[in-house]
């Protein structure tokens, strides 16, 4: 049998093999989506990413007969433990061909860690923070990736649950066929809301008026998840990172943005044309063609892929996203929308589910993370 080697990535040209394994890994999956290599690079980078001034990361590759054949990204988050005294070491962008002992050997140097550090619990796969992907898929292996969600064969479960993991998390992910025309009580109703409120949709003539509520969205972001037990606050220069990296390439149209008389948000959603294939077709890079690619899929498209949401708490519970689905449904009509993808929702986050019952929404996705006390 032969040896399994793991080496930890200390170099450019490691860490780039290491971002280019899953490409290898998937080559011949008609249902995996690359990443951008570019923009995978930057987010190892320690000068440019603000979560190392929190965090630690340990990124290793297995090798078996001198070929790549795994790996595995090792996270302490110091803000979750400091923040919310939850010791935990987080692992993600793991990916193995199907042998447990490759499975096991870099899973390994997560214990490593932990006993280091005298931690008790590991889980994964997750990322640095919140808006980093999470979740090994465990239904829709037959469906088209996303962006913002993590594509994995089917044996990753096995072989966690046979070095004694159990689920941490579930997530649910639905296909909806836009409908031609909502409901009569979703019109009206979001009709009375914006009277009784005062509230408005905000309609934006430029990108650089969309840039300018950078900070309330992200505030809004925030102050909607706050409640969950495991949410880290984003840091100033994390919103100010964010801002930049992505702000900038948002389709203005596709974001909804709920204000107030004061022209404070209440509520903000973002959907974004499907880039699923144009990066199928990229490669992972932009350069020389794949800017192209994205180029076309953002300006024809009947395929949007739904990111994220955010209420104010005092809005809560009061129906506004009754105002979100008429605007989404407008927006979608306009554009010739007739097919929309939500992202990962906690499986018991009933009230953001509850957004799309009237589009009819099929669950044709689910992904789970993993947990083991050591």
């Amino acid at each position: 049998m032969s040896q399994i080697e793991i080496k930890k990535v200390t170099t450019k040209i490691d860490l780039k093999k290491f971002i280019l394994y899953p490409n290898e890994l998937y080559k011949d999956n008609p249902y995996y989506v690359p990443a951008l290599i570019s923009e995978e690079m930057e987010v190892f980078n320690e000068d440019k990413n603000p979560v190392f001034q929190f965090s630690i990361c340990e990124k290793y590759l297995a090798y078996k007969n001198d070929e790549i054949v795994g790996r595995i990204a090792i996270i302490i988050n110091r803000k979750e433990v400091e923040d919310l005294g939850i010791k935990k070491i987080r692992f993600g962008w793991f990916d193995a061909i199907d042998d447990i002992s490759v499975t096991k050997a870099l899973i390994d140097k997560a214990y490593e860690l932990a006993k280091k550090n005298n931690f008790k619990r590991i889980e994964g796969p997750v990322g640095f923070t919140n808006l980093d992907k999470a979740g090994f898929l465990s239904k829709g292996y037959d469906k088209l990736a996303t962006m913002i969600g993590i594509y994995n064969f089917p044996y990753y479960h096995k072989h966690f649950e046979k070095l004694g993991f159990s689920k941490a998390n579930e997530w649910v992910e639905f296909y909806i066929e836009v409908v031609d025309h909502l409901p009569d009580k979703v019109i009206r109703f979001s009709k009375l809301l914006k009277e009784k409120y005062n509230l408005k949709a905000l309609q934006f003539k430029s990108k650089k008026e969309l840039i300018a509520y950078g900070d309330q969205i992200f505030k809004l972001l925030d102050d909607t998840y706050k409640v969950l037990p495991t949410y880290v606050p984003f840091s100033d220069k994390q919103i100010q990172y964010y801002k930049k990296k992505y702000l900038p390439f948002i389709n203005k149209d596709y974001v909804i943005c709920i204000a107030d008389e004061n022209n404070d948000l209440v509520g903000f959603a973002i959907t974004m044309p499907s880039y699923s294939k144009a990066l199928q077709k990229a490669k992972g890079k932009l350069f020389p063609l794949g800017w192209y690619y994205l180029f076309q899929a953002s300006r024809s498209n009947e395929w949007v892929n739904f990111y994220l949401i955010g209420i104010h708490p005092s809005f809560q519970k009061k129906g506004i996203t009754s105002i979100v689905l008429k605007e989404f449904h407008e927006l979608f009509t306009s554009k010739g929308i007739k097919y929309l993808e939500t992202n990962p929702e906690l499986e018991d986050n009933k009230s953001i589910q509850l957004l799309w019952k009237d589009f009819n929404p099929i669950n044709h996705k689910r992904r789970k993370t993993y947990f083991k006390e050591i």
